[in-house]
């Protein structure tokens, strides 16, 4: 208790300060530019080394095609998105400004990548802001080099769009843009209308109501201090019509299509952190979103299966909360290897009850209305328990048996679960899913490309903040309630929290990114896009995995990782793998010589993509197989098949293997196949999670949180435990050939 009155008291001291701070940045005029690139290209012989060594390499494991092997990230975010803006404050533990140039020199001397994409929240972009980030967009690749470029950079933003307590949830997704030239590409970019943490309110306790207020809801603060208001673009008008000095909106992902179609210009859109609990409400379903409405598979061919905020591959059966045929909501049962946080309001509920005297029978009372309670606020269930720690919810909400599970996982937005879907409306032109599978960082400190090495994990990843204070200012505010009685909240859309509810615990789910890789025929803007387009692609957990998979024996020949195809003999498939070079520690001299040893230590904190001529070991290659449903209602779990096949490699760099899946001519059911190749144990940011010491029957009893806040863990801190890096190819698509 008088832990919480500390922090309470913390939040405001800290709220009050950085208030006034930036209420003085937007009064003094004072503007955060977009930064300085450093003009200085990467040697041709560099790049040349890093191709020729790749070729190399492809010997090794017999790969005759000419195509490389290009790494990248299409989910950039910079200090020009209003929540990056706020984890940079001194108030939130910050390092300061990481502006659209920072992502540039980062992609090229520290993390040293082929290609990446800006894709700050359109929500927060300015008129002023998105001119910013083309300049620095087109200065990134002018200053690459000529010819082979270190680093293609992409243009793009982010719509973020959030649902829940009476709103449709649609979730976030990338656009990303082939060209660059005006007359290429959009005038704005297109954003979610609703207000959400990137477009953050504040709690009017705080007494902000007298600042400008859009539909009775305070402004962004920080944009609003960097940038000023932007004016809605009116509806119902054309795109190339509108004034591009307006912000554009789109409602849900039909009309951001629509508007897509109507520009005409070359884009994907990419979705990401579908399975990411911290803002997908409790019901949602991509169901829903498996419609002509909502889906367009002309644009939205990729998914974003692992990034900075965890993996989202993966099914389960469980769910935190169920719902009946009316709508309501039912706590679920512990099952295994989950527990529901509802059913842990119970018990945090009923210990306090007993803690003070009351009776059995009054306490089981409270705990069946604690995990009611927990159950209707949704997302925000962790409110209805007063003056809660978060070490009291023990493991609730996590996948236990996941590789980096993303926070408060939910199973009904996995890639797993998307794929095993099929539309049985007749009138309807959308089928399936069908998408290519790639990784991102997600980074909100402009550092495309950070999972290179293991390292600086308050700098690294998205973990950050004072958190308890910072939950109390933007997210969580308890306010009165009983100590050992749930408190009944039913959030609405008016009157929903501010921000994400669970800041301590969430900071244990932040890891270092993910990367695209493409195969393509060279490392050029047109080669890149043209792999993006036809799936042929694949995410790593950070690592750069050379990884091929192929369908050998199609009517067409052999077909790549990404293809669809139809078939009616059994389907016969190789892998090959190739571990990711071990890093040295430091930097390589030419990035040292390039960024200077003060940018150096500050955007790379001197540990850059060094790699050494060592590979780490594929420890095994293991085999997904889904069946899409065929009949509506068809249970998931006896289609999704994971792993179907595993192969245990010899312990070496490189791994060959092939298979058949016999079961294909019997079944004449369509199929897609995917591979993981998975590297032996390492040490990695935040594998352990919730560091959950067990009792003797397995379960949780106690948590050892790896806080966001210096104030609890150490800066120095990486929170490391071992873990298996992989890759993921996207899926090679089989329907059975009727006739």
């Amino acid at each position: 208790m008088i832990r919480k009155s500390i922090y309470s008291l913390l939040a405001l001291t800290i709220f009050y300060f950085g208030f006034v701070y930036l209420v003085a940045i937007g009064s003094l005029g004072s503007y955060e530019g977009p930064g300085e690139i450093t003009n200085t290209s990467t040697p041709k012989e560099i790049v040349s080394s890093r191709i020729q060594n790749q070729l190399d390499d492809k010997n090794k494991v017999g790969i005759n095609n000419k195509k490389l092997i290009l790494f990248g990230d299409l989910h950039v975010h910079t200090t020009y998105s209003s929540d990056a803006f706020l984890f940079s404050l001194p108030l939130m533990a910050g390092e300061g400004a990481h502006p659209p140039a920072d992502a540039c020199d980062f992609a090229r001397y520290c993390s040293s990548l082929d290609f990446w994409s800006n894709t700050d929240h359109a929500e927060d972009l300015t008129p002023q802001d998105w001119q910013e980030v083309k300049d620095t967009v087109r200065q990134c690749n002018a200053v690459s080099g000529e010819g082979q470029q270190d680093t293609i950079a992409f243009l793009g933003w982010e719509w973020t769009q959030v649902g829940g307590f009476g709103q449709q949830h649609y979730g976030h997704k990338n656009i990303i843009l082939k060209d660059l030239e005006d007359n290429r590409i959009p005038a704005r970019p297109i954003a979610a209308p609703q207000l959400g943490f990137a477009n953050m309110p504040f709690p009017a306790k705080f007494g902000l109501s007298s600042l400008r207020a859009f539909d009775g809801r305070v402004q962004d603060l920080m944009t609003y201090a960097r940038d000023g208001a932007t004016t809605p673009c009116e509806s119902g008008v054309s795109v190339r019509d509108l004034p591009n000095d307006c912000r554009e909106y789109a409602d849900n992902p039909g009309v951001l299509f629509d508007k897509l179609n109507e520009w005409g210009h070359e884009a994907v859109v990419i979705p990401h952190g579908t399975a990411w609990g911290a803002y997908t409400p409790p019901e949602s379903d991509w169901k829903k979103q498996l419609t002509e409405e909502f889906h367009d598979p002309n644009y939205q061919t990729l998914i974003e299966v692992y990034s900075g905020h965890g993996n989202s591959e993966l099914h389960r059966n469980w769910r935190s909360t169920f719902y009946d045929e009316n709508g309501l909501a039912i706590c679920p049962s512990p099952s295994e290897n989950y527990l529901p946080a509802c059913w842990q309001a119970g018990v945090i509920i009923e210990k306090r009850c007993l803690k003070e005297g009351e009776s059995k029978r009054e306490c089981d009372k409270r705990a069946k209305e604690a995990r009611q309670n927990y159950a209707d606020a949704g997302n925000a269930g962790q409110a209805t328990v007063y003056n809660e720690d978060p070490t009291e919810w023990l493991d609730a909400n996590q996948c236990q048996d996941c590789f980096l599970p993303t926070f408060n996982m939910k199973p009904k937005g996995s890639a797993q679960y998307i794929l095993a879907l099929r539309n049985f409306d007749p009138n309807d032109t959308i089928e399936r899913f069908k998408f290519g599978f790639i990784g991102s960082s997600d980074t909100h400190s402009a550092r495309p490309g950070n999972g290179y090495k293991d390292i600086n994990r308050l700098d690294y990843t998205d973990a950050a903040g004072p958190t308890e204070s910072a939950g109390f200012i933007f997210g969580f505010n308890e306010g009165e309630g009983i100590y050992s009685k749930s408190t009944r909240k039913i959030y609405t859309s008016e009157t929903m929290p501010p921000g994400p509810v669970e800041m301590d615990r969430i900071m244990s789910y932040f890891y270092t990114g993910g990367l695209i890789a493409t195969h393509s025929n060279d490392k050029t803007r047109d080669s890149i896009w043209s792999s993006i387009k036809n799936k042929e692609v694949y995410a790593t957990s950070g690592p750069r995995i050379l990884l091929w998979f192929d369908l050998i024996n199609s009517d067409e020949g052999i077909l790549p990782m990404g293809s669809e195809t139809e078939l009616k003999k059994n389907p016969r498939f190789m892998v090959k793998a190739l571990g990711s070079l071990e890093q040295k520690p430091g930097c390589p001299e030419y990035a040292v010589n390039a960024l200077g040893e003060d940018r150096i230590k500050h955007l790379c904190k001197n540990e850059c993509y060094n790699p050494s001529d060592t590979r780490r070991e594929i420890d095994r290659i293991e085999i997904i197989k889904i069946i899409p449903q065929e009949y509506e209602g068809e249970k998931l779990d006896d289609l999704i098949l994971d792993p179907w096949k595993s192969f245990q490699c010899s312990g070496s760099e490189e791994c060959f293997i092939t298979f058949s899946d016999t079961d294909f001519e019997e079944q004449q059911r369509d199929a897609l196949y995917y591979a993981r190749a998975i590297e032996k144990e390492s040490k990695i940011v935040n594998a352990g999670n919730l560091r959950c010491e067990l009792d003797v029957f397995g379960q949780c009893k106690e948590v050892n949180i790896c806080y966001g806040s210096p104030l609890q863990n150490p800066r120095e801190e990486d929170c490391l435990e071992n873990g298996e890096e992989r890759a993921w190819s996207s899926p090679i698509f089989v329907d059975y050939k009727k006739y």
